[in-house]
């Protein structure tokens, strides 16, 4: 992971700087260790993945700097994936994340693995930033990012959806 990190980060000083709201986009490879039994790519490597677009994404826009100057860090509240066709050995794919809606609390990357213009997993992660005095609203996180006047954005039916199976899990514990 460490040195797939260093890779993305060091293309990234090479690439355009990214508005908040624009899709960034990362050129990965399936590569023998990535395998599982089936030989396709395995399901923890599909996470790997698209940690690595969150990084490429949050350099390009510039948010890993403000936020370690905040001390600000990322968390993640849940992740889903939906997968189409498996990716195979040293088969390029295109990796894309977009934020796709936020609340005053969390944040919604919609991230998809791609060979040209097929999608072949696409993977949503809810995320939220903290520092030292708890939970960073997004309309901090999005000023400290130059944002001040960022959309009205209404949550797709899918994230409602997706909330209301965690409340229903929440009530179930």
């Amino acid at each position: 992971m460490l040195l797939r990190l260093w890779f993305t980060l060091a293309a990234d000083a090479f690439k355009p700087r990214l508005s908040l709201f624009d899709e960034s986009s990362v050129a990965l490879r399936v590569w023998p260790n990535d395998l599982d039994v089936n030989l396709h790519l395995t399901n923890s490597r599909y996470l790997l993945a698209m940690d690595l677009g969150r990084w490429d994404y949050g350099a390009r826009v510039g948010m890993w700097r403000e936020m370690a100057r905040r001390r600000w860090f990322p968390l993640l509240g849940s992740a889903t994936l939906r997968f189409r066709k498996g990716l195979g050995l040293f088969q390029r794919y295109e990796l894309r994340t977009r934020i796709v809606a936020w609340d005053e609390k969390w944040g919604w990357f919609e991230q998809r693995f791609c060979v040209g213009e097929t999608v072949y997993a696409v993977g949503r992660v809810k995320w939220l930033f903290r520092g030292p005095e708890g939970n960073v609203p997004t309309a901090k996180l999005f000023a400290a990012l130059g944002v001040n006047d960022a959309p009205a954005l209404q949550l797709p039916e899918s994230i409602r959806l997706w909330l209301q199976a965690e409340a229903g899990e929440q009530r179930m514990s």
